[in-house]
């Protein structure tokens, strides 16, 4: 059975145009790297758990805020390059930042040394327009910016 997460694709809009929320993962493997290694905020579930309260828990977990009381509005799954199938909801919400708090874990540095450090599951996040964000994201989670477009292009507010 393929691995799977849970996440959330959050979203707000600016000058009438929308802005995704994206974040980096932490820890040395991932430090220069930036295009196509960013994520929606995810996680994987516990045997039987409801994935939307995974996406809920693992953003709160991530960013250390929550996301908006929705409504969460549903996006088809997508299957990433290594076989992780990922389901997402979109939710519009706006936070800051610069003032999240990710969650850390144990990682073994550099691999077979024996030595483990303590990294942050996320180093930065940010809200991009969407040329941005699909350079950005994890080519396979590209297919939610598209889904989540036909979503909102008829709630997209006038031009300010």
């Amino acid at each position: 059975m393929p691995r799977t997460s849970a996440g959330l694709l959050m979203y707000r809009f600016r000058n009438g145009a929308p802005e995704i929320l994206l974040v980096h993962p932490g820890g040395p493997f991932w430090r220069n790297k930036d295009e196509g290694a960013w994520s929606i905020p995810k996680g994987e579930p516990a045997e039987g758990e409801d994935l939307l309260d995974v996406a809920r828990r693992e953003f709160r977990e991530e960013l250390g805020s929550d996301a908006a009381d929705g409504p969460f509005r549903p996006l088809s799954p997508v299957k990433q390059k290594g076989g992780k199938v990922v389901h997402a909801w979109s939710c519009e919400g706006d936070l800051d930042t610069t003032q999240f708090r990710s969650s850390t874990f144990s990682i073994e540095w550099p691999p077979r040394s024996g030595r483990r450090m303590e990294v942050p599951e996320i180093d930065r996040a940010g809200f991009f327009d969407l040329p941005t964000a699909r350079l950005k994201i994890n080519p396979a989670q590209a297919a939610f910016l598209d889904e989540l477009e036909a979503q909102i292009g008829a709630r997209r507010p006038a031009q300010a």
